[in-house]
């Protein structure tokens, strides 16, 4: 059974920092790519930042120079280190693991960044 257990969500106040993990367990295949996704409240679910397993790494415009992925391998974890936080960085922080032949996204952390 495949699970992904993610952790390290919470509330900081501005300007502060937050590591998420998400470990993926129960995958039999290698996972090409590892993404981070978030979902305020009345918005739509939007990609944050996505690394591959050759190397490629993106990032979504609002959080360039602030938030860095990355991930290990061996233990089929990624993590996103989060600095320099703000208000509107709250949401919901959705992993996802995916390769040609399947996709699972983990249960969501809350992220509460006060001003």
């Amino acid at each position: 059974q495949v699970q992904l257990v993610e952790s390290g969500g919470g509330l900081v106040q501005a300007g502060g920092s937050l590591r998420l993990s998400c470990a993926a367990s129960g995958i039999i295949f290698s996972i090409d790519t590892m993404e981070w996704h978030r979902q305020a409240p009345g918005k739509q679910r939007e990609l944050v930042a996505r690394t591959t397993r050759s190397g490629s790494i993106s990032y979504a415009d609002s959080v360039k120079g602030r938030f860095t992925i990355s991930r290990d391998n061996a233990k089929n974890t990624v993590y996103l280190q989060m600095n320099s936080l703000k208000p509107e960085d709250t949401a919901v922080y959705y992993c996802r693991v995916a390769s040609y032949v399947y996709e699972y996204w983990g249960q969501g952390t809350q992220v509460t960044v006060s001003s």
